[in-house]
């Protein structure tokens, strides 16, 4: 597990994840021309609709495997 610190909202928090999906995050952040940072708080604000709400580490995990299913199929 890797553990980095963003600004969401003007807030810090920190997030753990596989080294790989950190990897796959920094990859579709490039492809949709965003920084990771902007990415994050992106799929943040998807997370925060959601009913129930799920933790961002898991709605990081689930994005990333939801885009790379897409690009595959």
């Amino acid at each position: 597990m890797r553990k980095r610190s963003f600004a969401i909202k003007g807030h810090r928090t920190s997030v753990a994840l596989e080294p790989e999906f950190w990897e796959a995050l920094e990859a579709l952040a490039r492809r949709e021309g965003l920084s990771l940072s902007a990415l994050i708080a992106r799929i943040d604000r998807e997370r925060l609709k959601r009913d129930p709400q799920p933790g961002l580490a898991s709605a990081l995990r689930v994005f990333a495997l939801d885009r790379l299913r897409a690009q595959d199929g």
